[in-house]
């Protein structure tokens, strides 16, 4: 064998995601690409915002001498800074460039603080359903990872159930929202009885536990919905995001990991974390990244084409018979699965050139992922196909 065991495993039962994507790639060719319509992967078809091409074009004609030289391992300064001063504003306590460092996207955020936290053997709990990638991440650094369920009916945070999966072993708790896959938002509520828990199971157990939070969706949010700042609810807190879904820039892998001011030993945690970024190989995020969203913090593309897309969806299947929760942010919906495998029932939609994600890929069995940042003209084809499939599997 050429590649490690564990690898191998890990690849067989790895990520639903890219194996729609490439089938739908399959598809393409044999039917058109007109006639498939792919909802498998979180691929922001908006262009960035106009300013980001401004600034990139000005970035451009500038080329100050060393502008791709290194730099500090925690990133620009004045990059840290823009981030720091917009993250202050949700913050109780100003946050400053020391409390930030750049990184190579969320993912390059995650994995940076878990090798910065974790000893071999402790546990991460990760909120089901969750981004799959997380139990690679954990194990990537001598990690466990523990699956806590939401609300089901809700996918709200069960902070009863929380509490009690904290043991001896517990290091960290890792909360995404708005939510992939469910496109739900966490309440303040929830957040501040979440880190109320943490606290009192910190004190208890005698060991520093952290809330990590997955942030790179917290800029869409719908029907007039803000995302809670996590600092103002969680004291030993970490947010990790990138520009990905924000600034429609998920090939630049360009983000940051931030610490909560108000945190124990904070000046201890970022100096472990600029240290990883390093020796995982990253050694710092993109220079010409950097320069480029430091002017662009209060950017965003325009949300509302998202809401457009999330209305004109979850209309269209619910009148169609399908069941879910509406989605407060993000560009995902979580339906139902109508057959009781939904493994078997996205096998179904692929016979109709509708491409899906089974839930079981995110530890949810029983519901399907949609991604509907692809083109509205696509939802609208895709529609028919629906109809069909939603009659075939007896809805309506």
């Amino acid at each position: 064998m050429t590649i490690s065991v564990k690898v191998m495993n890990y690849i067989e039962r790895s990520s639903w995601i890219r194996k729609m994507f490439e089938e739908g790639a399959a598809l393409r060719k044999i039917h058109g690409a007109e006639n498939v319509f792919d909802f498998s992967l979180g691929n922001p078809s908006t262009e960035p915002p106009e300013d980001f091409r401004r600034e990139l074009q000005s970035l451009a004609q500038s080329c100050e001498p060393g502008m791709f030289r290194y730099m500090d391992n925690a990133g620009y300064l004045e990059t840290r800074a823009a981030v720091a001063e917009v993250l202050t504003e949700k913050s109780p306590l100003p946050v400053e460039a020391r409390h930030v460092v750049m990184t190579c996207g969320a993912g390059g955020a995650l994995n940076v603080v878990l090798k910065t936290i974790l000893n071999p053997g402790e546990e991460v709990i990760i909120l089901a359903p969750y981004f799959v990638e997380y139990k690679f991440y954990a194990d990537n650094h001598g990690g466990v990872t523990r699956e806590v369920p939401t609300d089901p009916a809700t996918f709200q945070l069960d902070i009863a159930a929380i509490e009690k999966a904290i043991g001896p072993n517990t290091r960290a708790i890792i909360v995404n929202s708005p939510n992939n896959p469910t496109g739900v938002i966490y309440s303040r509520e929830s957040l501040t009885a979440l880190g109320e828990a943490v606290e009192r199971k910190g004190k208890e157990l005698e060991r520093q536990i952290y809330v990590i939070s997955d942030e790179p969706y917290a800029r869409l949010a719908y029907d007039g919905r803000e995302v809670p700042g996590i600092f103002s609810c969680v004291e030993n807190a970490i947010v990790v995001t990138s520009h990905s879904k924000d600034l429609a820039l998920p090939g630049a892998r360009i983000g940051y990991l931030a610490v909560n001011p108000a945190m124990g030993n904070a000046a201890q945690f970022i100096e472990g974390a600029v240290f990883c970024n390093r020796v995982l190989g990253f050694v710092n995020a993109p220079a010409l990244m950097q320069r480029l969203v430091a002017k662009l913090q209060r950017s965003s593309v325009d949300v509302s084409e998202y809401q457009a897309k999330r209305d004109l969806l979850y209309d269209n299947l619910t009148t169609m018979g399908f069941r879910m929760v509406r989605p407060e942010g993000g560009f995902y919906l979580f339906p139902e699965s109508p057959l009781a495998d939904d493994v078997e029932f996205v096998g179904l939609a692929q016979k109709h050139n509708i491409l899906l994600v089974p839930g079981v890929g995110f530890g949810a069995p029983g519901h399907f992922r949609i991604a509907y940042c692809v083109d509205a003209e696509m939802i609208h084809r895709s529609l028919p196909a629906w109809e069909r499939l939603a009659r075939e599997v007896g809805l309506g």
